[in-house]
């Protein structure tokens, strides 16, 4: 069975990382979507809510499971025995950093690959900090993110939906 895990913080989950799972999932056959519970960061939603929200966008995926994590990614990768981590490119700004985390994380853990995934052409300019200025202003946010997050974004900014 060919296990992978899609990392990410899904502070909104946008239409883009979206597309990365089902890209993904048709290419494995268990896809983890990682949540990553980062102490750093103040995130606008919970790792809770971020695993809800993941978990509703996701639920006519059969191969898709949703778990949250803290801590190095390798770890997790190695908890769950995943050998491949899936990753979306957006931009040549994101391979340079993303080059060398998998490069860490393959020092970390020699049995770990990273698989890159070019961001379709139509949300290469996408991301979730994007995504929450708009709405912080009252943007239509809704091109962006699944239709069942817009909601949930304008209301923690307190705005109503048109």
């Amino acid at each position: 069975m060919k296990n992978a895990i899609y990392p990410g913080s899904f502070d909104p989950v946008t239409l883009g990382h979206l597309d990365i799972i089902r890209r993904s999932s048709r290419l494995v056959d268990h896809l983890i979507v990682g949540v990553l519970n980062n102490n750093t960061k103040t995130p606008l939603f919970s790792v809770d809510e971020r695993v809800n929200m993941l978990k509703d966008v996701t639920k006519d995926i059969d191969n898709v499971e949703i778990l949250s994590f803290r801590g190095l990614l390798v770890d997790f990768a190695k908890e769950h025995q995943v050998q491949t981590i899936i990753r979306g490119l957006r931009a040549v700004t994101d391979f340079e950093y993303e080059l060398a985390m998998s490069q860490t994380n393959r020092v970390a853990n020699p049995d770990v690959d990273t698989i890159f995934l070019n961001t379709s052409l139509k949300y290469a300019y996408l991301s979730s900090s994007m995504v929450k200025e708009m709405a912080m202003y009252g943007g239509d946010i809704s091109k962006f993110v699944p239709q069942q997050v817009i909601g949930r974004v304008y209301e923690k900014y307190g705005i109503t939906q048109q």
